[in-house]
């Protein structure tokens, strides 16, 4: 895939040298001119200290996981730890409600010690005892890391160990001795869009320039690089090692790794990978398979023998067909069972499915209804699993459950977070330009006034197969719906609330769907009289900052508030900024005349006008993000103030793609987001 030329005519390219002296200058002016204008208003403080007290609070739930071991594990962050412990305990003192945690890794004194400003990007550990992790470390926040070895039984980083330099790495163990290895082994040896497409086998105690190279794909592979996949018994055994090379964001090809080099697999390119459970490959498919009667969105699996003794000529069999109103959202694996978190009509349920002589059998868990259902962890030892349930209003909860017995226990409530005794719940539905209905939930007071005068905050993303579910609004609640607020989350299409089906719909030439469900959800908020465009604020981040950019931009009279956060908004010229081009699957490339042509129509930077009747817009990014350039802000900001609009610009020299590295700058974002909106929509 070649990337469309940089446009020559481009008076704000400068912004694209992440730090360079005149885009540093125009963040800094940015900074100093937009922060007073929200940290000075006086409901700014409180704000903050609300937002402060929810991230910090020591009496959140804990996201443990199961570890080989048979303990528990999870990255912890308080007032205390702003940058996190990384600690373990025992499941049965867990259970009963005080466990005594032992830290792994203090990671603000090591930044301290280090001198240097590390966030935590997760632990990959050699399985089954998983005392051996590959432990990824971050410069402020940024997707490239560097990594070292730690021995969790020492709580040390082990000298001479595995260490990998900073780089957009991936990996995996083969056993303790052997790593399988995706990065720029050579330096600037990436795709178009920076990331790897070299895969090789490093041994312990051999130089990275000797590892023996496995797989190769080409510079101008599209996505997000070739990604190694170990499937094992849940004894630790290997049972066969695979590549998966993208050809673009969403199409890619699958190899099987052989001592005679590798084999594609015969799979569709819009298919994923997901497991290994009982002798069997789980799949996902994201497209029609008409050759072998499977259709989009259908979960198939297949005898893995077969797999490797015929890699172009697979047989597999269907596992579930989700209904039109389903989708599947997660595939775990437990010791002996396979586990399906699923959605219907964007209400989640989780399903044990074991495999016997006529195919899968299933059994649906009993876990509290109307609620977002999340898999977080499972056991590899027995069939147990940890499931969080969350919704709107009712606190965070979460479950042990057996997924061969079926039965959940509840092991821990999040308190309360906010007032919701006086809130309710709606999923609403709007109909679409091309007639589509497209859903939608609001959480509004129980006695609102129909007189459009409710300030209103709508959120929405509606890409890369993402789904927006409803969640505890602890934040959301407490700074927005205790103040009167209405809270709205739209289920628009690009997502995967309705599976591939959903997501396929908006990409590429069918783009404008997207954008015209957004303002179909925004429209019908109108005609119920819930709000009015005077009290209408919106809010997206990263591919829903693109969003927010198209709404500023073609239907401005709609809105009163737009919250910007790290987005995506020069489309024309996007495939040479970052990591652009792995994403030309999702929207279509600029180089090509048909699909430039629709991004023309829609790309915020190429569309921002003069004399139109922009509301203040407030556009949020980050210096250390090095997957949504903070160029796309940035030459927004300049351009609207080249063209004499009212904005706000907020850069955190930290944070990543999440503009926050730590808690305190969360909290910091949080409370500027809330007053602008309150300036906008409550004043």
């Amino acid at each position: 895939m070649a990337a469309a030329p940089a446009p020559t005519n481009d008076p704000y390219a400068y912004m694209e040298e992440i730090e360079g002296a005149r885009a540093m200058q125009f963040a800094n002016d940015e900074n100093a001119r937009s922060l007073p204008q929200l940290q000075n208003d006086p409901r700014y403080a409180g704000l903050y200290a609300d937002a402060l007290k929810i991230a910090t609070a020591t009496d959140r739930i804990p996201g443990v996981y199961f570890a080989g071991d048979g303990s528990l594990r999870d990255f912890w962050q308080d007032a205390q730890h702003v940058r996190g412990l990384w600690r373990t305990t025992s499941l049965e003192s867990y259970r009963a409600g005080k466990p005594q945690f032992r830290t792994l890794i203090d990671v603000d004194a090591m930044s301290k010690a280090e001198n240097a400003n590390w966030v935590f990007k997760g632990a990959d550990c050699l399985k089954p005892d998983e005392r051996y992790c590959l432990v990824s470390l971050s410069n402020g926040g940024k997707d490239a890391v560097v990594v070292r070895e730690f021995d969790t039984q020492t709580g040390q980083f082990i000298p001479n160990g595995f260490q990998l330099p900073e780089g957009k790495h991936r990996f995996e163990w083969v056993d303790k001795d052997t790593l399988i290895v995706a990065t720029d082994w050579t330096r600037g040896e990436v795709t178009t869009s920076g990331y790897p497409f070299v895969v090789k086998l490093v041994k312990r105690g051999q130089a990275l320039s000797a590892a023996q190279e496995v797989f190769r794909g080409r510079a101008d592979d599209g996505g997000y690089g070739v990604n190694p996949i170990v499937l094992r018994e849940p004894d630790g055994a290997v049972r066969a090692m695979l590549v998966k090379r993208p050809l673009d964001t969403f199409n890619a090809e699958y190899h099987l790794i052989t001592p005679n080099g590798a084999a594609k697999l015969d799979l569709p390119t819009k298919s994923s990978v997901q497991g290994y459970v009982s002798g069997r490959m789980i799949v996902s498919l994201e497209q029609d398979w008409a050759a072998k009667g499977f259709k989009e969105g259908d979960l198939v699996d297949f005898d893995l023998d077969q797999v490797k003794a015929k890699p172009a000529a697979l047989n597999g069999a269907l596992v579930l067909r989700p209904t039109s109103s389903q989708a599947v959202e997660q595939v775990a694996t437990t010791r002996n069972r396979l586990v399906l978190a699923l959605l219907d009509n964007v209400k989640g349920q989780v399903v044990s499915l074991t495999r016997g002589p006529k195919g899968w059998t299933q059994t649906r868990l009993d876990l509290p209804a109307d609620s977002t259902v999340a898999i977080t962890s499972t056991s590899d030892k027995d069939d147990r699993m940890l499931v969080s349930v969350t919704s709107f209003l009712t606190p965070s909860s979460q479950w042990l459950a057996d997924a061969a017995s079926g039965k959940p226990e509840r092991l821990r409530s999040l308190p309360p977070r906010f007032d919701a005794s006086k809130q309710v719940v709606e999923q609403l539905w709007a109909t679409s330009k091309d007639g589509t209905k497209v859903p939608y939930f609001v959480v509004r007071p129980k006695d609102l006034k129909f007189d459009g005068q409710a300030p209103t905050l709508l959120y929405a993303y509606g890409g890369f197969l993402v789904s927006q579910t409803p969640s505890y609004a602890s934040t959301v609640g407490k700074l927005w719906l205790e103040k009167g607020g209405v809270y709205v989350i739209a289920n628009i299409r690009g997502g995967g609330e309705f599976g591939p089906r959903w997501h396929n719909a908006g990409l590429k030439l069918n783009r404008m769907r997207v954008y015209e469900d957004f303002f179909a959800v925004s429209e019908d908020l109108i005609a119920r009289k819930i709000t009015s465009p005077r009290r209408l604020g919106i809010m997206g981040g990263s591919n829903g900052g693109l969003l927010m950019g198209v709404a500023l931009t073609q239907r401005p009279e709609l809105y009163n508030a737009v919250v910007i956060q790290v987005p995506l908004f020069d489309m024309i010229g996007y495939t040479h900024i970052g990591a652009g081009a792995s994403w030309v699957g999702e929207y279509g490339d600029p180089a090509n005349p048909q699909e430039r042509a629709v991004i023309e129509s829609y790309s915020p930077y190429q569309n921002l006008k003069a004399g139109q009747k922009y509301p203040r817009a407030f556009l949020e990014t980050s210096t250390k993000d090095d997957r949504v350039h903070p160029a796309h802000a940035r030459k927004a900001a300049a351009r609207l103030k080249e063209l004499g609009y009212d904005y706000l610009y907020y850069e955190n020299l930290d944070g990543g793609h999440a503009a926050a590295a730590n808690l305190n700058e969360r909290a910091m974002r949080q409370a500027l987001e809330f007053t602008y909106l309150a300036q906008q929509l409550m004043d």
